[in-house]
């Protein structure tokens, strides 16, 4: 008697962005015999498939096995059939229904970030062109489950230090492409009593500025780099020369858009626990699309002074002083350098160039050196008096 075993197979819950066919896992086997049958009275011998009809548990289990070949969704039914490369965009593209791009050529740039200390490959980049691409692409990978292992990176201007931008074999979300098709926003008229813009989370700040004072308008809070994306900073909290009078900029946002899979709104009183979750939240409660970022009138004129110091107490006795004023200066940032040939020409500062005496003390090369950026607001009609108010 010769028997034949059938392995009844599903396929694991495996990734469209996957470069190999689906692996499978084996259930059960099921043996039955195929020996022939006893001929009948007529001499004629029964169907082969007369003996499985015998097995009605193995009909259940090939139908069962046939049903777990293939993929679920609540609004549609997908054959898990392995794609070749270059099908894999196209069909993504039509299963997304994406405004934008989902690029997996070209893609080196997205292991890079500004800290250069971790370079992790992604498998693709999504340029979103609207806010329901970011949505479609988190809830089809969230569906896919765990096993997936696949990860979702917003990337902003790629400043961060620790490879927070990267998504090692997974999914890059180029947010600045996302800027690119939406607008500002700005409420700055009369009937406003707190002024602000609406922006896309992937904007960069000097953007924001620049249109911002057409309007007579400035954030009330920013970053010493301005080169950096909305959503990148109100993430890691966004420390600014303000934040002694104003908080950081996480303080100076009235309302985000988030994606969390769904599109939420919320704002200190609507999904709070989202809204304080998401600023300062290191992008791991959800990504940030926009963003409405509070404004004050700008300056029409600022006197900008660098402080260089040797000594490490004088340098903080300073910083604490003028931060503690009411009547001080209006930015006040402090930070540690090393000192480079040159950098005591490139930079306007508190003392003369013509005391060389003064100066040398900062010319060795290599040597630590504390400074205070400072800035001081004022009007085009008190040019002739402000460094009197200063000093």
């Amino acid at each position: 008697m010769h028997h034949i075993s059938f392995l009844f197979i599903k396929p694991s819950n495996t990734s469209l962005f996957s470069l190999v066919p689906n692996t499978i896992s084996f259930l059960n086997t099921t043996s039955f015999p195929l020996s022939p049958p006893p001929a009948a009275a007529n001499g004629h011998q029964p169907p082969p498939t007369a003996n499985m009809l015998k097995h009605p548990n193995l009909v259940i289990k090939i139908l069962l096995a046939l049903i777990l070949s293939y993929t679920f969704d609540k609004n549609k039914i997908s054959s898990t059939t392995y794609l070749p490369n270059h099908e894999t965009t196209t069909y993504l593209m039509k299963e997304l229904k994406l405004d934008g791009e989902l690029s997996f050529h070209n893609i080196h740039h997205a292991s890079k970030d500004f800290g250069n200390r971790y370079s992790f490959l992604p498998r693709a980049v999504l340029y979103p062109k609207s806010v329901s691409d970011i949505s479609n692409l988190v809830n089809y990978i969230f569906q896919m489950g765990p096993t997936s292992e696949l990860t979702i990176a917003p990337r902003g201007h790629g400043h961060s230090l620790e490879g927070q931008a990267q998504a090692h074999q997974g999914v890059v979300v180029n947010m600045e492409s996302l800027a690119k098709s939406q607008e500002m926003k700005f409420h700055v008229d009369g009937n406003t009593n707190t002024p602000f813009v609406d922006v896309s989370g992937g904007e960069l700040w000097i953007n924001i500025l620049r249109e911002s004072l057409k309007y007579g308008f400035a954030p009330k809070s920013w970053t010493d780099y301005l080169h950096l994306t909305v959503g990148g900073t109100l993430s890691n909290a966004g420390i600014s020369g303000q934040a002694f009078r104003h908080g950081p900029q996480i303080n100076n946002v009235h309302q985000l858009q988030v994606v969390t899979g769904e599109v939420v709104t919320c704002t200190e009183e609507m999904n709070s626990d989202l809204y304080h979750s998401v600023l300062g939240g290191l992008g791991q409660f959800g990504i940030i699309t926009r963003a409405h970022i509070s404004l004050e009138p700008a300056p029409e004129m600022v006197k900008w002074i660098k402080v260089l110091y040797l000594d490490f107490a004088t340098f903080t006795k300073d910083q604490e002083q003028l931060i503690s004023s009411n009547n001080s200066f209006d930015y006040v940032e402090g930070f540690v350098l090393i000192n480079r040939t040159g950098l005591l020409n490139n930079w306007r500062s508190s003392f003369k160039n013509k005391d060389p005496v003064r100066a040398r003390r900062f010319v060795s090369e290599g040597k630590t050196i504390f400074c205070l950026e400072i800035a001081k607001y004022y009007k085009q009609e008190d040019v002739h008096t402000i460094d009197q108010v200063i000093l």
